[in-house]
């Protein structure tokens, strides 16, 4: 087995100097299968995983924890479940282990998400692109002012990502008539019809999310309407 050091030497020798196998072989003193197996394979270090152990990795409570802490992502920070919400949930829910190791996972759950994000804002340099006449749709909450108090207002955004355009249309609640009445109303704004429309896993248009071996199924008067329409409905993870 070559040490790294002597594989980067193969590599250089091959990429940057254009040297053959023989010549390599040769140069090196190693055997010709060797020097071809590194100089034109791609030899890519594999990651190292580590295993974690404890009641919130071996069982089904750290991925509990784990979705409520999506979840909050969504919501404002006055709104979003504590650590002490948290343990008293899982308590409810037959937990024993203790609020410290609830935390600990909590701490450590975050701490993660802050390491993806600082990835991806490094990653900000290289442009998305997003391929024209397509779209994203989903629910959301919005706040108005209503006889000077504020109030939640239910509404369905489609954002057009090529052009990094958006609608909203402020909706009485989330059920399938106002997801298909409140699309209608866009597609009027817009003038006219994407060509895909992504969604995330909805209750009111989609029946079964899909998975690694099987597409969505959605519900019928969806459909219904994507063929009407003529635009081509997908899912996705929205936390992907």
């Amino acid at each position: 087995m070559l040490t790294m050091s002597e594989i980067n030497c193969i590599k250089v020798l091959r990429n940057d100097k254009s040297f053959s196998i023989n010549k390599i072989s040769k140069t090196l003193g190693i055997n010709w299968r060797t020097a071809k197996k590194y100089a034109d394979g791609d030899q890519i270090p594999k990651e190292k995983t580590v295993k974690k152990s404890g009641m919130m990795y071996e069982e089904k409570w750290g991925e509990i924890v784990g979705d409520w802490l999506w979840e909050d992502q969504k919501l404002k920070k006055k709104d979003r479940r504590t650590n002490k919400g948290i343990f008293s949930s899982l308590q409810e829910m037959d937990f024993k282990g203790s609020y410290r190791t609830v935390s600990y996972f909590i701490k450590e759950w975050r701490d993660g998400r802050e390491d993806i994000e600082e990835e991806t804002k490094d990653k900000n340099y290289e442009r998305l692109i997003h391929p024209p006449a397509e779209a994203q749709l989903d629910f959301g909450l919005m706040q108005a002012v209503l006889d000077g108090k504020y109030k939640d207002i239910h509404c369905l955004l489609r954002s057009l990502p090529f052009s990094n355009d958006a609608y909203v249309i402020p909706l009485p609640a989330e059920n399938q008539e106002c997801l298909l009445h409140g699309m209608k109303i866009i597609f009027k704004q817009l003038g006219g019809i994407p060509r895909k429309i992504r969604i995330d896993n909805m209750k009111t248009a989609v029946i079964k999310p899909r998975n690694r071996s099987e597409e969505a199924v959605f519900t019928d008067e969806f459909l219904q309407f994507a063929n009407h329409y003529g635009f081509e409905p997908q899912t996705f993870n929205p936390y992907s």
